[in-house]
């Protein structure tokens, strides 16, 4: 089902990978190219230290907003296969190194709970390499059932993070 007005979401971008640099940049470039959507902005770069083993390169992120007539699902569809293009593999690992990491962090103002999408992201809220693109880009969101993205923002951390 389509609607005849976009919704604004934001893609978190995450890589550090085969040339994380020009992953991410290639990345936002595929993601201005996809179907019935448009960038609207997107972030500075920023490297970020990793999340999960320590034992991993820097990553590099950004965050981009677009506005979508896709729905969620096929909107997540064409994340993964960006995702796939830059050879991502899907390992045993939990927050392992990637070539390439897309995650909808938001949808207009929905929350979703579906067995292969939770939207607002999970984990947006603690993880400051999504909040300092996010607050670049709109400093004014509030996220659903989270508050102001400024009030986010102000109680993390961002220790280790540098802007590109």
């Amino acid at each position: 089902m389509t609607s005849d007005l976009p919704v604004t979401v934001y893609i978190g971008i995450g890589a550090n990978l085969d040339g994380p640099v020009q992953q991410v940049s290639r990345a936002l470039n595929e993601l201005a190219a996809l179907p019935r959507t448009r960038l609207v902005k997107k972030s500075s770069l920023y490297r970020t230290p990793p999340m999960g083993p320590p034992d991993q390169p820097d990553y590099i992120n950004a965050v981009a907003e677009l506005d979508t007539w896709l729905t969620p699902l096929a909107l997540l569809d064409e994340l993964q296969r960006i995702e796939q293009l830059h050879r991502r593999v899907r390992g045993a690992q939990r927050w392992g190194p990637r070539t390439l990491d897309l995650d909808l962090l938001l949808y207009g103002a929905q929350k979703i709970e579906q067995p292969r999408l939770r939207v607002p992201h999970p984990g947006l809220a603690e993880r400051a390499f999504v909040l300092l693109p996010l607050v670049e880009i709109a400093p004014a969101l509030a996220v659903p059932g989270l508050g102001a993205l400024a009030d986010l923002k102000a109680s993390i951390s961002s220790d280790g993070i540098s802007c590109l």
